[in-house]
């Protein structure tokens, strides 16, 4: 994993992104911030374990799967199954050394969960 602060490239109202094998940050602050790296460690894995692309095209299509369902893109991006899981261990340091295979799945629900 390679920290690299590239704050050009990351969207407003985001501090960050995973892409394999780097994580690209707004704010150098945020290489020492534990919970926000273990957040993207955890989008590092799932893209691991799908083997990237496929990753990239299910994040997008839920996304939008998301987005009609929600209508509304915030609540949308915090419904995608990858980032529910993400939150939802961020501060769990130690959930990537038992973390299952493809434990995003658990978090693909279809009612709106709503953060």
């Amino acid at each position: 994993m390679f920290l690299i602060v590239a704050k050009y490239l990351i969207p407003n109202g985001y501090r960050g992104m995973a892409v394999f094998p780097f994580v690209l940050m707004k704010y150098g602050s945020d290489k020492t911030n534990r919970t926000f790296v273990n957040h993207e460690k955890i989008h590092l894995r799932q893209q691991l374990e799908m083997l990237i692309l496929p990753f990239f095209v299910w994040y997008f299509l839920e996304y939008l799967f998301r987005l009609i369902q929600y209508k509304n893109a915030a609540i949308a991006y915090q419904n995608i199954s990858f980032e529910r899981e993400a939150y939802a261990h961020e501060t769990n340091y130690d959930y990537l050394k038992n973390r299952p295979f493809f434990k995003f799945r658990n978090y693909l629900t279809l009612n709106k969960n709503r953060f």
